[in-house]
């Protein structure tokens, strides 16, 4: 996989794990996931993933791996 896509896709779930966090800590409403804990836990791991996912593209990127 390219280094440009790795760190886009752990971009997208390092955003997508902080939105579902603070709609699981009830910050954000309007949406079936505002103040359940699954979301308020699932979040933070997806985030974690999302930011490994960035450190790897990040560093096949400065090695010029694809």
């Amino acid at each position: 996989m390219r280094a440009w896509l790795v760190f886009a896709l752990g971009l997208l779930a390092t955003v997508v794990g902080a939105l579902w966090t603070v709609q699981g800590l009830g910050y954000v409403g309007g949406s079936v996931m505002t103040g359940d804990r699954f979301w308020a836990i699932a979040g933070p791991v997806v985030s974690l993933v999302g930011l490994a996912l960035i450190a790897i593209g990040l560093r096949r990127r400065r090695r010029g791996l694809p």
